[in-house]
């Protein structure tokens, strides 16, 4: 099937792309430019994409802008500022904190297209940890694979895949000291052995 391409004048544009012309942009492009639009790491050296990505804004007159819209698939809507994905992301950096987990440890997160993925994977690039994604697809074998290999402190997942995928296997994850968990309908859960995160 063939598919048409939709063309609109700038005239009938919503919202203004952020890449009007990829031959321009690419010809003008240059890495010093890119470097001064950058924050940097606070408090030193380096560069942490979940500040570029979120408390930047956080902090400045894009605060109250939407930064995420999640869609869920029975039609939920859920609506995030940078101002409240800042808060949310500082949240759960300071629960890795608080457990230990620190800078280069391997944070895994098992989980759909929910919020509570991206704030994890935020959260955790705040806190200077790995953040390691697996396909929520992946049977137990592959799970418990990658996360012996990766040597996983901590898995994010919810109560249903926790169930279904991990815990018959959690006791073969010598690493594994923490499991956190959202609750399916995204509220409190009650897993004995883990904690949770709403």
């Amino acid at each position: 099937m063939a598919w048409e391409t939709i063309s609109k004048s700038e005239a009938q544009w919503a919202v203004i792309p952020n890449l009007r012309d990829y031959a321009e942009t690419r010809g003008a492009f240059s890495w010093d430019q890119a470097r001064r639009e950058l924050d940097g790491f606070l408090g030193g050296p380096g560069l942490n994409i979940a500040h570029e990505a979120v408390d930047r804004h956080a902090a400045g007159p894009r605060r109250k802008h939407l930064a995420l819209r999640w869609l869920g698939k029975s039609g939920e809507v859920q609506d995030f500022t940078y101002g409240r994905l800042g808060s949310l992301t500082n949240r759960f950096a300071n629960v890795l904190r608080a457990l230990g987990v620190a800078r280069g440890d391997r944070v895994y997160v098992l989980a759909p297209r929910i919020p509570e993925l991206y704030i994890a994977a935020l959260g955790t690039l705040k806190n200077r940890s790995v953040f390691c994604p697996l396909f929520s697809a992946f049977g137990p074998e592959p799970i418990r694979a990658r996360m012996a290999i990766g040597q996983a402190r901590v898995l994010v997942t919810t109560e249903s895949l926790y169930r279904r995928k991990v815990a018959g296997l959690r006791s073969s994850l010598p690493d594994l000291e923490h499991v956190l968990l959202v609750g399916d309908d995204h509220g409190p859960t009650r897993v004995h052995g883990t904690r949770g995160v709403a």
